[in-house]
């Protein structure tokens, strides 16, 4: 089997944009899209379907993709096995515009001699992430375990950083001239989160905010984009949603959104890394020094019961 052109399929899933993996790879588009046919050949089924904003994979495409990134990373291992010290530093993040990604983008604009490989999973639930750290595939993932006795040995979890929440709405919402809102001041008012997966942290995270607090959090529907859930904001005059300080969001001018922090008690999500137990990529204690560096919340801050703290 082509080794390249597995490493093109996984790419391709990760970003969901073939001209994204081809830019990644140093090749052209039409290049990645010749080796994923010959691959679809050789498999003789579809890995991806085409959509106005990309690729996506079908179910064969999902099957087949913890197999691909298992070949990839062992010819990486392989690699590696005969150029020691040679390996980037491979970590998966919820999101290229996720806080983990955000802050991962500042430590190597301060640090870009360090040879860095990020990925995104694209996987809800945080057991397959430490599978994926526990079989080599990454060397580490800006996920949490809610319950960190269900680790295997071979894994262990640290805290990385806490992400303060802040309410996003639209100019016509009727929070939209606050400055800062308290907790109280959410309730009772929709705040749309679609796509929160079953068995994923930030469900666990959600079902705890709700309770303590008594917020209105909806997540019916399907997740569109974040395209799509700014347009609604833009547009409603009772809808927000919540995202993290850390958290990079674009929309066009005309949809004059708001940035609206929240303070006593500030809101925290708690973000950990998964990483292996022995012999971890020696460029992760700098990534957590860095992670450290950051302006901490208030002592008054509320986490879920999960959250691990500094240090642990």
């Amino acid at each position: 089997m082509d080794t390249e052109a597995v490493r093109s399929f996984v790419r391709a899933a990760e970003f969901g944009q073939l001209q994204h993996a081809a830019d990644e790879l140093g090749v052209t588009q039409q290049a990645i899209s010749k080796r994923i046919a010959a691959l679809e050949r050789a498999l003789a089924v579809r890995l991806f379907t085409r959509t106005p904003r990309g690729v996506e994979l079908t179910l064969d495409g999902q099957a087949f993709l913890p197999h691909a990134r298992g070949i990839v990373a062992g010819a990486d291992r392989a690699v590696a096995a005969i150029r020691p010290g040679s390996r980037a530093l491979r970590i998966d993040v919820l999101g290229l515009r996720s806080a983990q990604a955000v802050v991962l983008h500042d430590y190597w604009r301060s640090h870009p001699q360090i040879d860095l490989d990020v990925v995104t999973l694209r996987v809800n639930d945080p057991r397959e992430a430490v599978a994926a750290v526990q079989a080599g595939d990454v060397d580490a993932s800006f996920r949490s375990v809610t319950d960190p006795t269900t680790l295997p040995r071979e894994v262990r979890m640290v805290h990385a950083f806490d992400s303060a929440l802040e309410l996003l709405v639209g100019p016509r919402h009727p929070l939209a001239s606050a400055r800062t809102l308290t907790p109280a001041q959410l309730r009772g008012h929709r705040i749309w989160v679609p796509g929160i997966a079953p068995r994923s942290e930030w469900a666990a995270f959600y079902d705890e905010l709700t309770t303590a607090f008594d917020l209105r959090i909806d997540a019916a529907g399907p997740h569109f984009g974040d395209e799509v859930l700014l347009d609604v904001l833009a547009e409603s005059t009772d809808v927000a949603t919540l995202v993290g300080a850390h958290d990079r969001y674009l929309w066009p001018t005309g949809h004059d959104l708001r940035r609206i922090p929240i303070a006593r008690p500030t809101l925290a999500y708690p973000i950990s890394l998964l990483l292996r137990r022995a012999n971890p990529h020696p460029g992760l204690r700098a990534v957590l020094d860095h992670c450290a560096g950051l302006t901490p919340l208030p002592p008054t801050t509320w986490r879920p019961s999960w959250a691990s703290g500094p240090g642990s």
